[in-house]
């Protein structure tokens, strides 16, 4: 395992889970205190360990706040939309991530009633892929169709 303070700094302090800032000098057994997670569930552990024997990359650590990584336990995480942002049929974030980083394309990621909500939420998901996936290059597109407006997410590859 890398050590704590080099994952901090190369993450910028910020929990990817919660997206919210991390404080170095709390203790690593407050709530909000730093963590390492290794940002898996047993199923990715295990094609993980199937993998290596195939070169395989490891799953990077990343730096999370001691109470959201113990909430997160050993389950698929969930990166939750944020209250301001006016959208409808939300994708999962991590897993539309996850499925770009691996194959790359376009996925529509909401629906929205309007141009300047779908607008926002956009800009959102671009600035929030950067930090929680910082290898993955993605852009966003928002299409109008039907009396609402599609926001899209596609890797630049």
């Amino acid at each position: 395992m890398a050590r704590m303070e080099e994952i901090g700094e190369r993450d910028g302090w910020r929990c990817w889970l919660c997206d919210e800032e991390i404080d170095p000098s709390r203790s690593v057994n407050d709530d909000r205190g730093p963590s390492v997670d290794a940002r898996m569930t047993d199923r990715k552990a295990k094609s993980k360990a199937k993998g290596k024997k195939k070169g395989a990359v490891d799953v990077p650590e990343r730096i999370a706040h001691r109470s959201c990584n113990t909430g997160k336990g050993n389950v698929e995480a969930v990166i939750p939309w944020p209250d301001h942002l006016f959208v409808v049929d939300p994708s999962p974030i991590i897993a539309t991530v996850d499925r770009l980083a691996s194959k790359g394309g376009r996925e529509v990621m909401a629906r929205c009633p309007s141009r300047a909500d779908a607008d926002a939420a956009a800009a959102w998901l671009v600035d929030r892929v950067a930090r929680l996936e910082p290898t993955l290059s993605v852009s966003s597109d928002v299409d109008e169709g039907g009396g609402q407006f599609l926001v899209a997410l596609r890797a630049d590859r």
